[in-house]
Parts: structure tokens; C-alpha cells; sequence
């Protein structure tokens, strides 16, 4: 498993669902968590400060995960992040074009923290 210590961005237009993933990477250990309302507001936190894992939502406005993705994965400086996406979209080719994208790790909403844990688990090992 990553350090406990490391920074975490998550990203999602749901202030409820930000604080649900807050409160599941707490309760595994984790503290050191920023969070971004759409992937735009996370792009400018990204390229500003350096973040050891995004967890981002798929299906937002102004910036969509797979946009945002597609921009993290593009920049030089910032390729080589881990990228977790968390969406309800379970459609095959959701997932294939995230994974064509770059993405880490793939969740569906709803999860619990073992669920988030273990995707964490197999992104940093």
C-alpha cells in the first residue's frame, strides 16, 4: 500500500460524493485529501501543486473525467500521476476508453472502502 501521508485529489461536481470519498479514504488511512468540483478547477490544482493519486468522477460538467484524464496523461509533467475513475457509467466501452486513455483503476459507484482500498492496493503496487 501507498504511504498514508500521500496527497490525493478528488475530484467530482457532487459535494456529497467528495465527502463520501473523503470518508472512505479515512477510514483506510488516508488524510491528506484536496477535492475539485470538475475537472477543470482539479487541472489548475494539479498543475499548481503535486498530488500522489486523482480519484476523479467521470460524468461532470465544464470538464468530464476522461477530459481530464486525457489532459493529465498529455502533460509531461504531470503523466505519470496515478488515476483512479469512480462513475456509474458500467458500459464496456466506458471502460475500454478510459483504459485507452491511460486510467489506473476503474470503480463503480456505489463502493466501500475495502472496494476503494484494494483498487489503491493494485495502482501503487
Amino acid at each position: 500500500m501507498p504511504d498514508k501521508d500521500i496527497k490525493i485529489l478528488s475530484v467530482d461536481d457532487f459535494s456529497t460524493m467528495r465527502r463520501i470519498v473523503k470518508n472512505l479514504l479515512k477510514q483506510i488511512g488516508y488524510h491528506n485529501v484536496e477535492e475539485a468540483e470538475n475537472g477543470e478547477v482539479a487541472l489548475e490544482l494539479i498543475k499548481e501543486n503535486r498530488y500522489d493519486l486523482i480519484i476523479s468522477d467521470w460524468n461532470m460538467p465544464v470538464k468530464t473525467g476522461i477530459e481530464l484524464l486525457r489532459d493529465v496523461r498529455s502533460n509531461p509533467a504531470l503523466k505519470d500521476i496515478p488515476f483512479l475513475m469512480v462513475t456509474a457509467e458500467a458500459e464496456k466501452e466506458n471502460v475500454l476508453e478510459a483504459m485507452e486513455a491511460g486510467v489506473n483503476n476503474y470503480i463503480l459507484k456505489p463502493f466501500t472502502a475495502k472496494i476503494l482500498e484494494d483498487k489503491m492496493r493494485s495502482i501503487f503496487e
